[in-house]
């Protein structure tokens, strides 16, 4: 299956942050595909402050062949001493697709096209799908802590200075099944 990346519209990230359903813009959407609102309203903080949309926006995932909203992923923040972190969601009913794989390969492309330096996913050390996908895409386990919510999180980076051989290594790991990740406007 293939994949593309369509970035939100500060309109559609309005509607999301007041927990109403966007425009879909000739999109279907799958069951709870989109982002949460706490994800769009920091998103329209960030870039009302000044952050770059490209690095706190958040993009639909799409199926390219039937135009489905699959899932949400972006930047959780500007680059941070080069760091920045991801989040990604895939609805239940389009899991196990290679949907979540694709859009983190995405990501990290767009990451270091912008001058990130790191990419890291914090994962929930019992979601084993997630853990799967960073393992998949070569991302390094940097160690566990308990964050303020009492949730135990592993952070997973992926070093821009792993060198290119490694993005080449994520990249046919990624695409192993065929996907194709476009960024669209």
């Amino acid at each position: 299956m293939h994949y593309h990346l369509i970035s939100i519209t500060p309109e559609d990230l309005r509607a999301l942050a007041g927990s109403t359903l966007p425009g879909m813009h000739g999109y279907s959407c799958a069951t709870d595909a989109l982002p949460p609102h706490f994800v769009a309203a920091r998103a329209l903080e960030q870039m009302a402050a000044g952050v770059p949309a490209s690095w706190c926006s958040t993009f639909y995932i799409v199926a390219t062949a039937n135009q489905h909203i699959v899932g949400s992923c972006g930047f959780k923040h500007a680059p941070r001493d080069g760091m920045v972190e991801i989040g990604y969601g895939i609805s239940p009913d389009c899991r196990k697709l290679g949907a979540a794989t694709a859009a983190v390969q995405a990501l990290l492309q767009l990451a270091f096209e912008g001058g990130a330096l790191q990419v890291m996913a914090q994962v929930n050390p019992e979601n084993l799908a997630s853990t799967r996908v960073v393992q998949k895409l070569s991302f390094v386990n940097t160690g566990s802590y308990v964050d303020d919510s009492q949730e135990t999180l592993v952070r997973w980076c992926f070093n821009r200075h792993m060198g290119d051989k490694a993005l080449a290594n994520a990249y046919t790991n990624a695409y192993a099944n065929a996907n194709d990740v476009k960024h669209r406007p």
